[in-house]
């Protein structure tokens, strides 16, 4: 397993090379090779991409793989379904608790494991008190120095926030970090829309020589109403698995409940979805336009029947405005 995580000015330079290079070559789009497969996983704040990940990390564990399961999102919250509403050490905070007392970080400190999962969380800054994207980084230079390129996984599961798009959170895509990406979105447009930004950084990232694709679209909170498979249709990306909205789920997500389980109802469900994710190829996707998303939804819905009205100077003025003598010289006909 490799992690190539070079030096940022190098990195700049890199991109501002390549992009004069001719875009339009096709990329290969061949199954991961590697023994190992790092798969980010993207998806709006909230959509269940934590829920998702503790559950499919799970069922993969109990199927035999070794699991390794990495929380990227400031929140902190990937492994708090794993470990029954528990917080994890992130290893930022546990880095510099330690630093100051003169030690150096075990990994005994930061990572943790259940049910044959080992999980860890990066963690992030305080809000207003450094960048996100930085910490994303800096967490993985931790996991260097941890020793990453010698651990023994048959996956590495990334959880990446998708609402952010600052450069440490599209990390995995720029660096060809992992080798594919999961979305994890719903039949709402918010979601959709973070999905879609994810699809045209993966297609950026690929126009510049870039390896990285999308293996596809998990649905969750699947309502029936259709809009996230058409989503996944227009953009050319497989539907991995359509997860329920269901109560019962709900309510053993809100107590902490693993149902990625062959002792749970919806073990098979989850089974399914490990072989997907281990199967699915990285495909280049085909990113929407704002109207092309805007259409796989009713207008009802999106606004798409309304007409802008444009604002004018008096408008702005209010009771401020003045009639201003005009300087036009108005010729009258002789």
């Amino acid at each position: 397993m490799t992690l190539d995580i070079p030096n940022l000015k190098d990195f700049d330079q890199r991109l501002r090379d390549e992009a004069n290079e001719d875009p339009t070559l096709e990329i290969p789009q061949d199954p991961p090779s590697k023994k190992t497969q790092i798969i980010a996983i993207y998806g709006k704040g909230g959509i269940g991409k934590s829920f998702t990940l503790a559950n499919l990390s799970h069922m993969m564990a109990e199927m035999g793989k070794r699991v390794l399961l990495i929380g990227c999102d400031p929140k902190s919250d990937t492994t708090s379904l794993l470990f029954g509403g528990k917080a994890c050490p992130t290893i930022i905070e546990t880095s510099t608790r330690k630093k100051l007392a003169g030690e150096e970080v075990q990994i005994g400190d930061v990572c943790f494991k259940r049910g044959g999962v080992f999980a860890m969380e990066l963690g992030g800054p305080e809000v207003g008190r450094g960048c996100g994207g930085r910490g994303i980084i800096h967490g993985f230079e931790l996991l260097e120095k941890l020793g990453f390129h010698d651990w023994d996984f048959d996956y590495v599961l990334l959880d990446f926030l998708g609402d952010v798009v600052c450069g440490g959170f599209g990390l995995p895509i720029a660096r060809d970090m992992a080798q594919k990406v999961i979305l994890v979105g719903s039949n709402d447009l918010q979601s959709l829309y973070v999905a879609n930004n994810v699809c045209s950084a993966v297609e950026y990232f690929r126009k510049l020589g870039g390896n990285v694709g999308i293996a596809g679209l998990v649905i969750n909170k699947d309502d029936g109403t259709g809009e996230a498979a058409a989503f996944a249709k227009a953009v050319k990306i497989p539907v991995l698995a359509a997860i329920p909205q269901d109560e019962d789920l709900r309510r053993k997500s809100a107590n902490y409940q693993i149902v990625g389980s062959a002792k749970s109802q919806w073990g098979s469900l989850f089974a399914e979805l490990a072989e997907a994710v281990a199967g699915a190829p990285p495909i280049r996707p085909v990113p929407l336009s704002q109207d092309g998303l805007l259409n796989l939804f009713s207008a009802e819905m999106t606004g798409a029947g309304f007409v802008l009205e444009p604002a004018t100077d008096a408008d702005m003025r209010g009771k401020n405005l003045v009639t201003k003598v005009s300087l036009e010289v108005v010729y009258h006909d002789a």
